[in-house]
């Protein structure tokens, strides 16, 4: 993210959305923008394509909730939500959706910068574990191709493991190819003829 963070602010009441923007011009020098037509919510957000989406909403429903989450694209960015009361089990849904923040009580000024540094943090932490766990998953995948290969090869030429795998590894060299693909493109040529 760069020095100046840009904001996106989700606020239907002007008054308080004036509050808002004023207190986060107190905390730092930020790019602001409010949204206070929630209709489109989505595509609005995306036009502005913000660093993290501060949303103050006083009592909100499951409905209104997964709208905001969904619109907000917290996978894409840090999402902090400020409600007015407890809402009985929504904080774990907002969680669950990808809400990095999630405060009760409303949105006090001298809150702000705290919870926006708190969602961004919380933000980096989940963006680091899915992309390890995309990439741990992806291993795996490659690593079930590579062994229905090698097994494939040790049953048609009576092959050891070891040498079903060195035979593999020779193809993608020979080819300059990962053995990743090498071993696809032998599963996918049996499951056509087979």
């Amino acid at each position: 993210m760069s020095d100046r963070l840009s904001i996106v602010v989700v606020e239907k009441d002007r008054d308080r959305a004036i509050q808002i923007v004023d207190a986060l011009k107190v905390t730092d020098d930020y790019d602001i923008f409010v949204i206070a037509d929630e209709r489109g919510l989505a595509r609005q957000i995306a036009a502005r394509a913000p660093d993290i989406v501060l949303i103050d909403i006083d009592n909100p429903s499951r409905d209104t909730l997964e709208e905001l989450t969904l619109a907000s694209g917290p996978l894409e960015r840090p999402v902090a939500m400020f409600v007015g009361g407890q809402a009985g089990g929504l904080a774990t849904a907002a969680i669950e959706a990808g809400v990095s923040a999630y405060v009760v009580d409303g949105l006090l000024p001298d809150r702000i910068k705290p919870v926006l540094d708190t969602a961004i943090a919380r933000f980096q932490v989940f963006r680091r574990m899915r992309t390890e766990l995309a990439e741990t998953r992806k291993a795996l995948e490659e690593r079930k191709v590579i062994d229905r290969a090698k097994g494939m090869l040790m049953k048609a030429r009576n092959l050891s493991e070891e040498q079903a795998y060195a035979l593999l590894r020779k193809a993608a060299m020979d080819q300059g190819k990962k053995v990743v693909e090498v071993a696809e493109a032998l599963v996918t040529a049996a499951r056509l003829l087979g």
